[in-house]
């Protein structure tokens, strides 16, 4: 026991229990490893340490006060969590080897020791009550907070003590535990802390002078809990446990705070002038306060000083009193028990701790669930949701119902229509709305105007392209009458009968769409009347308002309306409630988690699910409620709407509102459907503006074909004149210096004059130019023959279509080496038609041998030509480099050629020149075309 040394008044503290450590970290993960595994016993490895930590730390017990009080809690919180995932009992199957050892409070030789979890509870929750005594007791009780802190520790204390007696105790096996954590010892505790705080109450009151009649219940209530107290202390089990003192102490302060209401009271009764009441007052408080005195020993001095102040100022009052009704009054005394008794009023309660307690905030051992603890809370859970479930579909049902039947009535529109807010149809006024914001008949209009626009533009392109074939067929006529039989040409019809049909076929498809335009434009022009309801904004300004009839026939118009009104906003509170009932509904299960509470309950699961699914009897209530509520209001709103159909003859505003509404509605669908038949107007003719450009690109790239090939035959009959035309002369040097036994070598020929392009540059130049160039590729092929023996060499001539044989022309160079034989190349893709230049040797055969050529040898001199980028392999070459593709496997890029002698030619044609441009050139071993020839692509 300890005393406060504050000079108001004494109040005690309890001591706490003491105990002594042990291991519990390894018992409980053996027992982990054994009945789970040893993977959850690695899972719960941190649990296990903070549980061992912390009850070292009780054991210490040397942190301050608010520090041991946190850690009490969250320890009780952990115990609670183990006990159902750790039995520790003696039975072989449980954790066997855990004793908790606690020594008495009160009698620190005694003590107890237990194989039982709910005795390190019991101890535990003794020893929070303890601390938050001394919080209590340590409390500077001289200030308003320091009375208020003091108060709701010693209440919170009480709340301990109370949790102990009614939650633990019984489970801590009494016959093997100590007294103090008993039933009678926890419920003595208990009144004696609440005793404690409404003392607390009692020195604020007067300290600010409050009325003696507050003063004296408050003091009247203090008197009981000691009371309580002191007939706890003085009965088994406790009467032989606890000090003398301790009983001495409890008795005295009973004693005194009745006393202190008896001279409460009696202050009252002497300004009121009651003096025979007054002096029965005094006397008991006499009576009891020199009784309690004699039976004092051992109390401490302060206690005994207040005792003595108060007596002495009874006694000072008793003999006033006397003496003025002896003097003045004559009034006969009756006898304290006959009078009134005075009123208690407790202040205090014992704090509930169960928030604090709470297990579910210590998240520990989450793996670990018990088998029969996991199959009571999936039924609980069925339980539940069973209830929800019926609560739900009541609420719901009840809610369609209310919908249908204010339908029926067509409530509440015409109330609405009745205040100027008339309502179309939710989904018909978003139609409508969409349709506005569109741009209603003049969306129509510029819809319309788009299509005719396009429908131009496409038979622009159209008449283009139709004109570009027949150009190319009238040229191609021109040319085949010049030439006659000589012209070997396919005729142009022979070949865009294809190109022609789908002009014809896009022809015909553009006639549909005009007539396709004509009938939506006539359809929007007779339906004009119809949708111009659509311009009206907003467009419930287009129905009739409703109004009260001209001739009234009771008068009562506006009162039938202002009860229909009252009475639908009843049902709309009714509707909102029913709301509310839902979410609560929800909010319930969502926070309806009773696992923690089957993992720590002891008892029937049926009584714990009793009691929990008590907690939904009120909603259950409140459902039937509001469902009653509501088919009453139901009732009472078809009486009333009746009054209203008479009152505002409704049948005939109904007719005139239903009518502008089937037009409104008759009109956005209209709307809708002339908008899809132009959107796919629209498509079509982006489509076909699609199509028909295609198409003209490819009737562009026939009629380019065409003229390469007008120009090269041009070429070719220009140069079998000119051939003709050729006589002999000296015989001027070959290559290399060595004289040509088969005379003056011919330059490439000049561009013939009817030709319109531009003559190609020389190699270097060609090489830099900005000019498009187009790529020719070729493989030579040559028969073997006999060293200086003239190769006869062969061509491979590319076009969109091969022809069946090549046709020679002299348009570029070739490279000539003998007995050399060549693999063809695969189809490679072409721009035009390609020609593949073949000239004769024109120089003696050379007194070196060549080196031996590969079997194949492919060059491509790639200038700016990307539709061969696919299939060959280039580079945009510097200088005179060229990229050199062997034999399929290898790749070499050279930008020098190499060395070799110079019996082989690259002839290169140049602007009006007519020597070969070897300078420029490139010199391989190989049988190699190189062909580069300037075209214009565009």
């Amino acid at each position: 026991m300890a005393a406060s040394s504050v000079s108001i008044n004494v109040m005690l503290a309890i001591h706490g229990k003491k105990t002594q450590a042990f291991d519990l970290y390894k018992p409980l993960r053996n027992y982990i490893v054994h009945h789970y595994s040893e993977r959850e016993a690695q899972d719960a490895e941190d649990d296990l340490r903070a549980v061992q930590e912390m009850r070292l730390q009780v054991v210490a017990a040397q942190d301050a006060l608010e520090a041991r009080r946190d850690l009490l809690q969250k320890y009780f919180r952990a115990l609670t969590v183990m006990e159902s995932r750790f039995p520790i009992s003696t039975e072989r199957e449980h954790v066997n080897t855990v004793t908790f050892t606690w020594w008495d409070a009160f009698k620190n030789a005694r003590k107890a020791s237990q194989q039982n979890i709910h005795f390190e509870k019991a101890a535990i929750m003794f020893n929070l009550g303890a601390v938050q005594s001394q919080l209590g007791l340590n409390a500077e009780r001289s200030t308003a907070n320091g009375l208020k802190q003091a108060c709701n520790c010693f209440q919170a204390a009480a709340g301990a003590y109370a949790y102990l007696r009614d939650n633990v105790a019984m489970k801590a096996n009494p016959d093997l535990a100590t007294p103090d954590i008993s039933i009678e010892c926890a419920g003595m505790l208990e009144r004696l802390m609440l005793a404690q705080a409404q003392e607390c109450f009692f020195e604020k009151v007067t300290a600010e002078n409050k009325s003696s009649t507050l003063c004296a219940r408050i003091a009247k209530q203090v008197g009981l809990f000691y009371e309580e107290a002191y007939a706890a202390l003085v009965l088994p089990p406790l009467n032989q446990h606890f000090d003398k003192s301790w009983v001495s102490h409890v008795q005295l302060k009973a004693a005194q705070f009745h006393g202190e209401a008896l001279y409460r009271v009696s202050l009252d009764l002497h300004a009121a002038e009651e003096i025979d009441k007054e002096i029965a007052r005094l006397k008991a408080a006499t009576t009891i306060l020199a009784d309690a005195k004699k039976q004092s020993k051992g109390v401490t001095g302060p206690l005994m000083d207040a005792v003595t102040k108060l007596e002495l100022n009874v006694t000072r009052n008793l003999e006033r009193a006397n003496k003025e009704n002896d003097r003045v009054y004559l009034m006969r005394v009756p006898h304290n028990d006959s009078l009134p008794a005075i009123q208690a009023t407790p202040l205090v309660k014992s704090m509930n701790l169960d928030d604090a307690l709470d297990p579910n905030k210590e998240k520990m051992f989450t793996g670990l669930v018990p088998d029969s603890s996991a199959k009571a809370l999936s039924r609980y859970t069925e339980m539940v949701d069973d209830i929800i479930r019926t609560h739900n579909n009541k609420l719901q049902q009840e809610s369609d119902v209310t919908r249908v039947r204010l339908k029926e009535m067509d409530l509440p529109d015409v109330l609405l229509a009745l205040d100027g807010n008339i309502q179309l149809p939710e989904q018909l006024r978003d139609d409508v709305e969409a349709v506005q914001v569109e741009g209603a008949t003049a969306a129509l209009e510029q819809e319309l105007q788009h299509l005719r626009e396009l429908r131009k533009e496409n038979e622009r392109l159209l008449a283009e392209t139709e004109g570009l074939l027949e150009k190319e067929e009238r040229d191609d006529g021109q040319v085949r009458a010049q030439f006659g039989t000589r012209w070997t040409r396919p005729q142009s019809s022979s070949l865009t009968k294809n190109l022609k049909d789908r002009a014809n076929g896009f022809a015909s498809n553009l006639k549909q769409a005009g007539e396709s335009d004509a009938r939506i434009e006539k359809t929007i022009k007779d339906l004009e009347p119809l949708l111009s309801i659509l311009k009206v904004q907003p467009i419930e300004a287009a129905i009739p308002p409703l109004a009260k009839p001209i001739v009234s026939v009771h008068g009562n118009e506006d009162q039938v309306a202002h009860g229909l009104r009252q009475l639908l906003n009843e049902l709309e509170k009714v509707g909102s409630q029913r709301a509310g009932l839902e979410d609560a509904l929800k909010s319930m299960k969502q926070k309806d988690n009773i696992l923690p509470r089957l993992m720590t309950y002891s008892g029937s699961y049926e009584e714990l699910f009793k009691k929990e699914l008590a907690k939904y009897d009120a909603i259950t209530a409140d459902v039937q409620s509001n469902v009653a509520r509501q088919e009453e209001l139901l009732k009472l709103i078809k009486d009333q709407n009746d009054l209203f159909v008479q009152a505002f003859q409704l049948a005939e505003y109904r007719g005139a509102r239903d009518k502008v509404v089937d037009q409104i509605s008759r009109a956005a669908a209209k709307y809708r459907e002339l908008r899809e038949n132009m959107n796919e107007g629209v498509k079509f003719y982006i489509t076909l503006q699609d199509a028909i450009t295609a198409l003209k690109q490819q009737c562009g790239d026939f009629v380019m074909t065409r003229d390469i090939q007008l120009s090269e035959m041009l070429e070719d009959l220009q140069r079998q004149v000119t051939s003709m035309t050729i006589s002999g002369g000296n015989k001027p040097a070959g290559p290399g210096g060595y004289p040509s036994p088969y005379g003056a070598q011919p330059g490439p020929p000049q561009e013939s004059a009817a030709s319109n392009r531009p003559p190609p540059p020389a190699a270097a130049a060609a090489l830099g130019g900005a000019a498009t160039w187009a790529v020719r590729v070729c493989t030579v092929v040559v028969r073997r023959g006999r060293p200086g023996a003239a190769a006869q060499p062969r061509a491979a001539a590319y076009a969109t279509t091969p022809p069946k044989r090549a046709t020679p022309s002299w348009r570029g160079t070739a490279a000539f080496v003998p007995a050399v034989a060549a693999v063809p190349l695969p189809p490679l893709p072409a721009v035009g038609l390609w020609s593949v230049p073949v000239l004769p040797p024109p120089f003696a055969a050379p007194r070196t041998p060549f080196p031996r050529a590969p079997d194949r040898a492919t060059v491509v001199w790639a200038l700016d030509a990307p539709p061969l980028r696919r299939s060959v392999l280039y580079s945009r070459p510097t200088g005179v480099g060229v990229r050199v593709r062997r034999a399929a496997t290898s790749v070499a890029t050279a930008t020098r050629p190499p060395r070799v002698p110079a019996m082989a030619g690259v002839w290169l044609p140049t602007a009006g020149a007519a020597e070969p441009a070897s300078a420029a050139a490139a010199v391989w071993p190989a049988a190699t075309v190189l062909c580069a020839r300037r075209i214009s692509l565009a």
